[in-house]
């Protein structure tokens, strides 16, 4: 059996988001391989609990680089630049863990799992004689500039200049060259990160998308025959993800329609968008759910006729992926990693243009599906088929035949 040393910052088992991705990852791959997995400590107990009752646990094998609470206040303040620094030292602190595991076992792969960002590669490339994978690799998209135009000048700042500084550090970032020179395979989350690296290096890239689907044993029982047609929003309310532009599409239909939204906000971002919905007068088309347990954000997609993404800036969601699993067909832009996983069969795209025809072209897709229910129940029930393409066990082979061909 391979056996697999993997840096996975974060990694907790039910969770969504990187924590979530990186225990998938591990979870699936400890089918086939011996891991060692070295993980901060904030999640050290949920992770000691669920190896309890986890068939594979013996293939997995965990140490903790724990951070001082300050620094995890700072990670999850995402956008937070200052965390940067704590974590290049947790990187490195890593490394030497790393050098201390590999002189006491025998390791054939060295793997920089996460987090996916690409500015910060960690320091396991410096390990010599065992092949380096890293990936996924996400970060490298640009924010779409004419999507900027409504967000306040504040906000079209920080995208501007974060813009700026993903072409700087791709180009300049001595680590970053390093990383990937030394990388023995690479892996693309999406093809915004494909597409920058070949530019940029000339090196080919698998693409594999961060995140996966979860096996769901019983088919989804979705009733789209309901006269309301229930849309589904799943997000925190950061201006990526353009919550205004869901509610100006409710508010640009008369047909009998309902937005139920799960996800929550600072203060400010609430208050602004609760405001936006009154003063479009469709108060009585939303439901405002706020944050909700992962069990129950699924037995609302089970409920749900469509899920409404309108994020235009992230690698792929992982709540794309969970509506592929619960059977719940997808309207989302053509654009980052969902547009690359959705497709004709299990959903609807729309280009990137700007909000205004945004909007437009969402509301010409809903009105069509809301008088042709059957489309909906066609991509539902195509779902399934997708779900298995995505799902995490099929993402464990593939990787796992990229190891194999290294060894």
């Amino acid at each position: 059996m391979l056996s697999v040393l993997i840096n996975a910052y974060a990694c907790s088992p039910n969770m969504g988001s990187e924590p979530g991705m990186a225990w998938n990852w591990c979870v699936n791959l400890a089918t086939y391989c011996q891991l060692h997995i070295i993980t901060e400590g904030e999640f050290k107990s949920n992770i000691e609990t669920a190896l309890q009752t986890l068939p594979q646990a013996k293939n997995m094998h965990f140490y903790y680089n724990s951070v001082p609470e300050k620094v995890r206040k700072i990670c999850w303040n995402q956008g937070d630049w200052r965390f940067y620094k704590h974590y290049k030292k947790w990187q490195y602190k890593t490394y030497e863990i790393a050098l201390d595991i590999i002189a006491h076992n025998k390791i054939d792969i060295v793997h920089q799992l996460n987090m996916i960002g690409f500015r910060e590669p960690g320091y396991l490339w410096k390990i010599k004689d065992i092949p380096f994978v890293w990936g996924p690799i996400g970060g490298l998209k640009q924010f779409p500039i004419l999507y900027l135009k409504d967000g306040g000048t504040k906000m079209r700042l920080f995208n501007l200049i974060k813009n700026g500084i993903n072409k700087l550090q791709l180009r300049y970032s001595r680590r970053v060259h390093k990383a990937i020179n030394h990388a023995s395979v690479l892996i693309s989350s999406i093809p915004d990160s494909y597409i920058a690296i070949k530019k940029s290096f000339g090196l080919e890239t698998y693409i594999i998308p961060e995140t996966g689907c979860f096996d769901v044993e019983d088919k989804q029982m979705h009733n789209f025959n309901n006269k309301t047609l229930k849309l589904l929003w799943v997000g925190k309310f950061d201006y990526r993800k353009r919550l205004d532009l869901a509610l100006r599409i409710i508010s640009s239909l008369d047909i009998d329609i309902q937005l139920i939204i799960c996800g929550t906000g600072d203060e400010k971002q609430t208050t602004k968008y609760k405001q936006l919905c009154e003063s479009l007068k469709i108060t009585r088309k939303v439901v405002w759910k706020g944050s909700l347990p992962n069990e129950e954000v699924h037995e609302l997609m089970s409920l749900a006729d469509l899920l409404l993404f309108t994020s235009v800036s992230e690698d792929t969601s992982t709540v794309v992926l969970e509506a592929i699993t619960y059977q719940l067909p997808v309207l989302c832009f053509n654009a980052c990693g969902f547009g690359y996983v959705i497709n004709d069969k299990v959903g609807r795209k729309v280009p990137l243009t700007n909000p205004i025809q945004s909007i437009d072209d969402f509301t010409s897709i809903i009105k069509h599906l809301y008088d042709n229910r059957d489309e909906i129940k066609t991509m539902s029930d195509n779902c399934i088929m997708k779900a298995n393409e995505l799902s995490w066990k099929n993402k464990a082979k593939q990787m796992f035949e990229i190891y194999k061909q290294l060894v």
